[in-house]
């Protein structure tokens, strides 16, 4: 999964230089409304296809033992049905995170438990793009698709009561985000 990833990768930045009318630099607002720091890369790649790279890192430390730590990497191929960076697009999207999290008062059954492990999975993307002037923008998306969960489910973080390994396989929303962008030129 990570050389598919890493090909991904490799593919976007070998194609900026082919059609590099535009590149946008993104953060989502929702994912720092989790504290959650992130950031993301968009690049033209044909008259009407996009390829955008997001990843978000949050190692932060709370009080009362609470977790939420993760890493996480979401790349997207969008297709623009009239023009690119306006307006309605579609895209297909993969993610692959790494995730610590749990004794989360505010969350019903995670008060006590905490989950560490894999998601991975993909799906599809439908969003809307705001011009708001000559280098910014704002953009909403929604996305549904497949997500593979393995993960180990611990009693507490202090005794550390390893209680199984689990795997689940996921179906639905799989993305939700509001963006502000920035574009280079």
């Amino acid at each position: 999964m990570k050389r598919l990833y890493l090909l991904f990768l490799l593919l976007s930045l070998m194609s900026t230089a082919a059609f590099a009318q535009r590149v946008a630099l993104r953060t989502d607002l929702l994912l720092w409304g989790t504290t959650t720091p992130n950031a993301g890369v968009e690049t033209s790649i044909s008259r009407h296809f996009t390829m955008a790279l997001n990843g978000a890192y949050n190692a932060w430390k709370f009080g009362n033992d609470m977790k939420l730590n993760l890493y996480l990497i979401q790349p997207e191929l969008r297709y623009w049905p009239c023009r690119k960076f306006e307006g309605h697009f579609l895209g297909v999207h993969g993610h692959y995170a790494y995730y610590n999290v749990g004794q989360i008062p505010f969350f019903s059954g995670m008060e006590d438990i905490i989950y560490r492990g894999d998601l991975y999975g993909g799906g599809i993307t439908y969003g809307y793009h705001w011009v708001l002037g000559d280098r910014f923008s704002i953009e909403a998306v929604i996305g549904g698709g497949y997500a593979r969960m393995e993960y180990d489910k611990y009693r507490c973080a202090g005794c550390g009561e390893r209680m199984g390994h689990y795997k689940r396989n996921y179906f639905g929303p799989t993305r939700a985000g509001v963006s502000l962008i920035y574009f280079i030129r």
